[in-house]
């Protein structure tokens, strides 16, 4: 199965696909056949549907580093201008284009955004849907309470005049439906959601509340249920309430009622989940498709919280939702009532407020800044910050420097990374599952891309007959061999991007082992599987969600588009003790310097 991080880079004419052409060959005869510009730009909107962007933004036809102006359909046909006006004119005068609202196959808005029709009714319904639920008045707060209950969960008053933030998401997640908590790894999101539940329960006063956890993959629904289970034990609060505290967790999918052969769901908005609480962990990998059905799956008095780093690489498929929702790259202040109200509540300043805003999406976002993951590895936070400033000379002198011991700095054109790999696996073992999986997860190498030397491709096969060698093992499965799995299969509740080791049974015979939690495992025969591969190597992208001790991020020779700080922000954060990039020198300082670049409209319709 195609790792859709191969596709993930800008359009250029010869990455157009058969099925890219025969939409735009199709969208061509159905206007009557007669203007091959339409056909380009049918390819090209495909096209970056599939790279993960929302919509083709025309005013990028004329940007260099995208190339959008040069793919032809047919040989011979003359250049695609890149004037908008010329092309917008060609559009609105075909019968396949519309406005927004329109039931046509294109839709153009007033911005120069082309949209397949379905993406941009995804785009249009969870736009409106969060606006309506940021603009939604909820009950009067009994203040005096909540004061009260705030206190018994966080400490009270101002701390050295810094700003509590845990505590601000947690009275803000009282006083509005729509909630997003963004914060890096070790800011304490979920332990902060642990207390907005049981905040809410208290306050209930008997009342039943259906309260929903899930994660858009298998492996991040079971960290978010095991943290919620450990966080509800240290909670300060009445019994009855820890007790309704949910520990389960569960993939998105499967909540929505995931419909085989389908893009539906059982759940929608004909027929909504019974959540009066919905609580949604990394956030940030969910596509457009997926976070719209989501929303419009719950009831309209609902809440939604969301939960994410917005500093992390963006969902797989396409568009950059949470991003979107958090408006990356901008700082944005509370208004001046809800600065006041929580000042008064929180017992603590605000330090983010602005006298000339009205009540608005700002309201609804709290960004945690305190990390508590790395206060003994400081290397670790400072590069992830760096790198995230976009400072790259400022990321390799920490990585240069000795005495952060933390991280480090291999240059791939002088040094052989092949003892590195043999080193890092020469103490795998297979034994028991949960002692197989705990060694396991203590090293892994994350590559940006799958082709190449530097690739998971490569890496794994290399890694895999050192592995093998020192087993003596000749067969194809042996024991002891992760597997990470590449596509979804509900029926075995299997998930694109779960990990599995194969052990052997009573009877000698291999089974395939996978979590269900820290210490419950479920087994599946490994001649049943979906399609796998070896997991000594994944991508950045497939880490997502996951947790090493120690992590080997390894850059490829060349530079290239899908090489971008968040890219190399996520890389970095999926270690708890130490980081280790291999590259070389160039395309690092690329790579720092580049950001992901996805067309969409959804920040414009959510903050325009």
């Amino acid at each position: 199965m195609l790792d859709k991080t191969e596709a993930m880079q800008p359009p250029h004419s010869e990455t157009l696909s058969n099925l890219d052409q025969h939409f735009a060959k199709l969208m061509q005869k159905l206007d009557g056949g007669s203007t091959p510009e339409l056909a380009r730009l049918a390819g090209l909107v495909s096209h970056q549907t599939n790279a993960g962007h929302v919509c083709l933004q025309l005013t990028d036809l004329s940007d260099p580093e995208l190339s959008l102006g040069r793919p032809d359909i047919d040989a011979g046909q003359p250049s695609l201008s890149s004037d908008p006006a010329v092309l917008r004119k060609i559009l609105r005068h075909s019968s396949v284009v519309g406005q927004p609202g329109d039931f046509k196959p294109l839709i153009l808005d007033k911005h120069d955004r082309l949209y397949l029709n379905r993406y941009w009714e995804y785009q249009d319904r969870l736009a409106r849907s969060i606006k309506t639920r940021v603009e939604k008045s909820v009950p009067e707060s009994d203040d005096e309470q909540l004061r009260a209950l705030t206190d018994r969960y966080f400490s009270t008053g101002v701390q050295d005049g810094a700003t509590d933030w845990q505590k601000v998401a947690a009275v803000v997640a009282q006083l509005k439906t729509f909630v997003v908590v963004s914060g890096g790894p070790g800011t304490g999101k979920t332990h902060t959601v642990a207390k907005i539940i049981a905040l809410l329960l208290e306050q209930t006063k008997g009342r039943h509340m259906a309260i929903t956890l899930v994660a858009p993959t298998g492996k991040a629904a079971i960290r978010l249920q095991e943290s919620i289970k450990r966080v509800k034990t240290t909670l300060n609060c009445a019994p009855e309430s820890a007790a309704l505290i949910p520990e389960q967790a569960a993939t998105i999918h499967r909540v929505l009622g995931y419909i085989p052969h389908s893009p539906y769901f059982r759940h929608d908005a004909e027929n909504p989940l019974n959540a009066d609480v919905l609580v949604v962990d990394e956030a940030s990998m969910i596509d457009l498709a997926l976070m719209s059905k989501l929303v419009q799956a719950l009831k309209p008095a609902a809440r939604i919280i969301l939960l994410g780093d917005h500093n992390q690489l963006a969902s797989v498929e396409a568009g950059s939702v949470f991003g979107d929702i958090c408006d990356s790259g901008k700082q944005h202040a509370f208004s001046p009532g809800l600065a006041g109200k929580l000042a008064q509540i929180c017992r603590t300043g605000i330090d983010l407020q602005d006298q000339n805003t009205t009540a608005g999406l700002h309201d609804c976002i709290i960004h945690l800044r305190k990390s508590y993951r790395f206060q003994d590895k400081p290397g670790i936070e400072a590069l992830s910050e760096a790198v995230n400033e976009g400072n790259g000379d400022r990321a390799l002198d920490l990585l240069l420097d000795a005495g952060l011991r933390e991280i480090e700095w291999h240059s791939t054109a002088e040094e052989d990374i092949r003892p590195v790999l043999a080193q890092h696996f020469a103490g795998y073992a297979a034994t028991d599952p949960a002692t197989a999986f705990a060694q396991f997860q203590r090293v892994r190498i994350l590559c940006a891309v799958r082709h190449g030397p530097q690739g998971v491709l490569a890496l794994n096969d290399l890694i895999e007959r050192l592995v093998k060698k020192r087993l003596n093992a000749d067969a194809a499965s042996y024991a002891g061999q992760p597997v990470l799995i590449q596509e979804n299969d509900y029926t075995l509740n299997l998930f694109n991007g779960d990990l599995g080791i194969l052990l052997p049974a009573a009877d000698e015979q291999l089974q395939a082992h996978f979590e269900n939690s820290s210490d419950s495992f479920r087994t599946i025969v490994p001649s049943r599987l979906p399609a796998n591969e070896p997991a000594y190597a994944m991508t950045v992208h497939k880490s997502q969600g996951s947790e090493f001790d120690r992590v080997v991020l390894v850059l490829p020779p060349k530079d290239s588009p899908i090489l971008t700080r968040e890219l190399l922000y996520t890389g970095i954060t999926r270690s708890r003790e130490k980081v280790e990039i291999w590259g070389t020198k160039e395309v690092f300082f690329r790579t720092v310097a580049r950001r992901i670049r996805r067309s969409s409209g959804l920040r414009d319709e959510l903050w325009g």
